[in-house]
């Protein structure tokens, strides 16, 4: 590999450098002492540096090896990028208490016994509008829970409502482009939203969740939080078992109507909040689980991994009680800095197949990189409260102190220790790789048995909701099919909205006709 001549004398390093203190040379053949233990970024322990996950002996790398991903992201920052902003949202301090013993099912050091507590962060959030926006608009809202436990930092990353627009995270892009303004007039358009919506007849559930009243939140305190995804439970004889997690407000659960919403204080969300917890009213959740083995969900009548359902008729159960009491000393330095990313977990507690939450694995992870920059878990917001050791360098607004000279591994001289018992568990694979959607795809039951379930007054404002926009969109086609689906989910709701927005019934139920004898080509998106 040489590219000039060697040098006549022995490669020795010049003497001014030889023996330089805290480098390989000048420790020679010696071995270090025991073994700091691996980990990420979070604080999380490593259980394999030498080898990705991958589906098989000649299998490919599954983009849920949070190791490999989190890895190569930090390498490829080591020289500093730019920084980008980030949406409005307000954050609070707290302590969580496990409430039962979850020990026979996951090793997560956080459910180990009955009344052991971690300190968390909580950090609301609407998600479509920008950080200067008032905060009676109509919007998901985010709920993302930082654990700091004693093996690192878990992010439950969810919002208010129990399911999502899309179940695959390459949809992503397309569907918030459709959702923010756009890039000719820098307008906010439901022409734009409902014309993607029109192709994606999954979001139907997730929309008439959001144009229900649940979208107008009265408060962050009386709103209870999801999970969304499922996730895979860990115990420690390595068996499996899926979950998915609620939070219960305290609070109860209470929503604005439309009119009260617009006009509400433009900081009504952060000023309640903040003022509660000023005057020693501290909000408090209970967070519930429902759990399914493997078995039990291929008995589900649809994908149990598809995060526009719920897991509807499986039982909750208590295991934790999250009280917030104290207001962050400054708003950028905690709430703003604040950084979650579902790939924080912790042993115990893994990925499911979802393919939402897959790429959620890479995406939010690599957005704080670039947002913040490379040593974003440095900050003390996001700082896990255990050691981080790992060989991760430089960067933006890096602040190391000390001197590591062997920032590689393996190496003898400065030992870094990797434990099994930390590495995901293994799962059998036998499939197909390919591009496909979901064979079970189901978008309009779960929307319709959500709509029977309203009261007549929140029914009401639900089609005067989604009225409200649809009556901007000016392409019948795209009016059209939108009432179709909410017709197909219950047809009192889509005889309501049709009548609402002027659509003549007959061509509802032609697009109905159409849609279910086209239903493969219009999924695949043909």
């Amino acid at each position: 590999m040489a590219t000039v001549a060697a040098p006549s004398a022995a490669a020795n390093p010049p003497p001014a450098q030889a023996g330089v203190s805290g480098t390989v040379d000048a420790k020679g053949g010696a071995t270090s002492p025991k073994a700091p233990q691996m980990t990420r970024d979070n604080g999380a322990p490593i259980g394999d540096n030498r080898n990705s996950l991958a589906a098989g002996d000649t299998g490919p790398v599954l983009l849920e090896d949070i190791t490999l991903i989190e890895k190569l992201a930090r390498f490829d920052r080591e020289r500093v990028p730019e920084r980008v902003v980030h949406a409005r949202g307000t954050g609070a301090h707290g302590v969580f208490r496990a409430t039962a013993d979850l020990s026979d099912i996951t090793t997560a050091s956080l459910f180990a016994q009955r009344g052991k507590e971690t300190p968390v962060f909580v950090r609301f959030s609407t998600v479509i509008h920008p950080s200067g926006s008032p905060e009676g608009l109509r919007d998901p809202h985010g709920f993302a829970v930082k654990f700091y436990t004693d093996q690192g930092n878990w992010d439950l990353v969810g919002n208010n409502l129990p399911i999502f627009f899309i179940r695959d995270a390459i949809q992503f892009p397309d569907m918030i482009h459709s959702l923010k303004p756009s890039p000719v007039t820098n307008k906010q358009d439901p022409n734009r939203l409902f014309e993607f919506f029109s192709g994606t007849p999954e979001a139907t559930n997730m929309l008439v969740h959001v144009y229900s009243n649940l979208g107008t939140p009265a408060s962050y305190r009386t709103m209870d939080g999801n999970g969304v995804h499922a996730f895979k439970l860990v115990g420690k004889d390595g068996k499996t078992i899926f979950a998915k997690f609620r939070w219960i407000s305290h609070q109860g659960v209470k929503n604005l109507d439309g009119d009260t919403a617009n006009k509400a204080p433009f900081n009504h969300l952060t000023d309640d909040l903040y003022g509660e917890i000023a005057k020693g009213n501290f909000p408090s959740w209970d967070l519930m689980v429902q759990t399914q083995t493997a078995e039990e969900l291929a008995k589900l009548p649809y994908n149990p991994f598809d995060d526009t359902k719920e897991w509807l008729g499986v039982p909750f159960r208590k295991i934790g009680e999250m009280t917030l009491n104290k207001v962050p000393e400054n708003f950028f330095r905690f709430t703003e800095q604040s950084a979650f990313a579902p790939a924080n977990l912790v042993p115990g507690i893994e990925p499911s197949p979802d393919r939402m939450l897959q790429g959620r694995l890479f995406s939010y992870s690599d957005t704080q990189r670039y947002r913040i920059g490379a040593n974003v878990m440095d900050l003390p917001v996001n700082r896990p409260r255990v050691d981080v050791v790992n060989n991760y360098q430089d960067g933006q607004l890096d602040h190391a102190t000390g001197k590591i000279d062997v920032n590689y591994f393996p190496s003898v001289t400065a030992k870094k220790a990797v434990d099994p018992r930390f590495a995901p568990a293994p799962h059998r694979i036998d499939a197909i790789v390919q591009t496909a959607p979901i064979s079970r795809t189901e978008p309009f039951d779960q929307a319709g048995a959500f709509y029977r379930a309203l009261k007549p007054a929140d029914k009401a404002d639900l089609v005067k909701n989604l009225a409200g926009d649809l009556n901007v969109v000016t392409s019948l086609r795209t009016k059209v099919i939108m009432v179709s689906y909410f017709a197909q989910a219950d047809r009192d709701l889509g005889t309501r909205l049709g009548q609402a927005v002027n659509v003549p019934a007959s061509e509802v139920e032609k697009a109905i006709a159409e849609y279910n004898a086209s239903l493969d080509a219009r999924y695949a998106g043909k």
